[in-house]
């Protein structure tokens, strides 16, 4: 089965047999992917991310229902985490569209998960919110630790409740734009079931 877990972004215009349109997008809007480019000109840029960490990664989904803070506690056994896609699940894209799921109260990471996901070696980090960091720090401190460790961050995901907690598999692909830090993505969890 394959889930898709982006928001829809855009529709493209077709005419006759094909269809050639064109695309004027914010970088970081819908589900996005950020890069380590972000905060340091040095690190990767959506072309250069490296490609074991966005496709056919194994997923380890992390349950935080209802958490506005999640904690290195909620993500578990860090031999989960080691190497994978760790998409956590709080159920805020519920809230998708409305006035609140752009609030202060939206789900993010507390530092001592950041830690935790940074010493497992994340292949990449995933959140079903508006964004990782903690929406009152305006040094976005998580975005900045997890880019730092180079481990790609995957923003305003959909559909987590269809991903088993075991077996599924991650793909996330930008397009390989130089001297670009965030766009939006197309992700995709692919499982038997």
């Amino acid at each position: 089965m394959i889930v898709d877990l982006s928001h829809e972004i855009a529709a493209g215009v077709f005419a006759g047999s094909f269809g050639i349109g064109s695309l004027s997008v914010f970088g970081n809007i819908g589900t996005c992917l950020d890069a380590p480019y972000h905060y340091d000109a040095e690190r990767a840029d959506l072309a250069h991310l490296p490609l074991e960490r966005l496709v056919n990664v194994s997923i380890t989904i992390v349950h935080a229902f209802g958490r506005t803070s999640v904690t290195a506690a909620d993500l578990g056994d860090p031999e989960q985490l080691w190497g994978r896609a760790v998409l956590v699940h709080t159920g805020w894209a519920h809230h998708w569209a409305t006035p609140r799921y752009l609030g202060l109260d939206c789900p993010h990471l507390a530092p001592d998960a950041v830690d935790k996901l940074v010493d497992a070696n994340a292949a990449l980090v995933g959140i079903d919110s508006l964004r990782i960091d903690d929406p009152r720090d305006p040094n976005r401190l998580a975005r900045q630790r997890l880019l730092g460790a180079d481990i790609p961050i995957i923003e305003h995901l959909t559909n987590l409740e269809s991903v088993p907690d075991t077996g599924a598999r991650l793909t996330a692909l930008p397009p390989p734009a130089r001297e670009m830090a965030s766009f939006p993505v197309r992700a995709v969890a692919v499982h038997d079931g």
